[in-house]
């Protein structure tokens, strides 16, 4: 597994980097397809954020948390993240995992108008094929609001959002 780190504002020394490097190779042992991890350990405001972001093919799984010390943010994030393992592994056991889907592209093009907002990051994703229900899984996975993908039985390119504590919106196509 290849392990990046991202610093922000702070050092990690390597006594640190090596206990990092340790227990996010123990991930492994919840599920072997995890092919990267990130971590990015950021200072702002006498407070330590750590985010851990892991791609298990093609599924991303992140954690963040924030704490005083670096440690501790970091123990915390990886114990969120070993559960959304965790939580993903169960939801396969129950169910095949679906096959690759196609790469969409989302942006917007330029606004005339000079009081439009602006657009200040285009992020490209991969859709893949789901049910809903499985999009909310990834959805929850990645710790998002909301989550873009291809119905898998009208083919179709739908969004899931939260909408409350254990409530879900969809939001279909109209032609």
């Amino acid at each position: 597994m290849d392990i990046r780190f991202v610093q922000r504002g702070c050092e990690i020394d390597d006594r640190l980097r090596d206990y990092m490097e340790k227990k996010i190779s123990k991930l492994e042992k919840f599920f072997r397809r995890i092919m990267n991890c990130q971590i990015v350990v950021t200072h702002h405001k006498g407070s330590f954020n750590v985010e851990t972001t892991a791609n298990a093919n093609g599924v991303i799984l992140r954690a963040e948390e924030d704490a005083l010390e670096p440690r501790k943010a970091f123990d915390q994030s990886l114990k969120n993240l070993e559960r959304r393992i965790k939580k993903y592994n169960s939801y396969l056991k129950d169910r095949a995992q679906l096959g690759a889907g196609e790469e969409f592209t989302f942006s917007v093009d330029e606004a005339e108008d000079s009081n439009a907002p602006a657009i200040d990051k285009v992020k490209k994703i991969e859709v893949h094929p789901m049910e809903a229900a499985e999009a909310v899984m990834q959805m929850e996975l990645v710790g998002h609001e909301f989550f873009v993908f291809q119905n898998a039985a009208s083919g179709e390119i739908n969004v899931v959002y939260k909408r409350g504590e254990n409530s879900y919106g969809l939001i279909e196509p109209v032609r």
